[in-house]
């Protein structure tokens, strides 16, 4: 098992949700999604009401490039939103709202969305129409989006990334806490994971 941090915001994100389910399954391992915000992230241990990456132009100039050859390498389109960041607040809450099974594919599309297809991805009708297109019910799964209890849930995830010393997307936990940050680190992140499930299962025959 290996937890994926993200937020719909997150650049990075988006070449990392593409490829998690690839790279985690051809090491045995399944994908935890796990939707949080970064704006109380970055607000709390930055100060910053933006991106880093709108705050310091400098470092946004070179992100859009690196991120550009990142997809290159990886074969996966890009075309720089018109809106950045973009606020996935409803989208994050429609993840928690659907079944564990459904989640990756509806995550895959709104990081299509925000990063290939131009989409407003805060705009109900938008968020609608993919549900439709997934096959979802969407007046069910908006209901369940705006309930308390799935307002309370993302809230609990942003709280726990920000108690676990998450600081940006994505992140990647092992099931021992290791933490690895960025979509650079997916691998790496993988790796460990690995070899911890290995280490806990040979420990459950040693004990048998």
């Amino acid at each position: 098992m290996i937890e994926f941090w993200f937020e719909f915001a997150s650049t990075y994100s988006y070449p990392a949700a593409m490829r998690i389910e690839k790279v985690a399954g051809a090491a045995g391992l399944d994908v935890v999604w796990k939707p949080m915000l970064l704006g109380p992230l970055f607000q709390a241990q930055q100060g910053l009401k933006d991106s880093p990456f709108n705050a310091f132009p400098v470092k946004g100039r070179y992100m859009w490039r690196d991120l550009e050859r990142t997809c290159i390498d990886d074969g996966l389109p890009l075309n720089k939103p018109a809106i950045f960041p973009q606020n996935g607040l409803k989208a994050a809450r429609i993840v928690l709202a659907l079944p564990l099974s459904a989640r990756p594919d509806f995550v895959r599309a709104v990081y299509r969305a925000n990063f290939v297809e131009g989409e407003v991805i805060s705009d109900d009708g938008f968020l609608e129409g993919l549900l439709i297109r997934l096959g979802h019910s969407p007046d069910g799964v908006m209901a369940r989006a705006s309930s308390d209890a799935v307002k309370a849930e993302l809230k609990k995830n942003t709280e726990e990334a920000a108690a676990r010393g998450v600081f940006g997307a994505p992140t990647f936990f092992a099931p021992d806490g290791e933490m690895f940050w960025g979509n650079d680190r997916l691998e790496q992140a993988v790796r460990w994971a690995r070899k911890v499930k290995n280490v806990s299962m040979d420990t459950k025959v040693d004990a048998t």
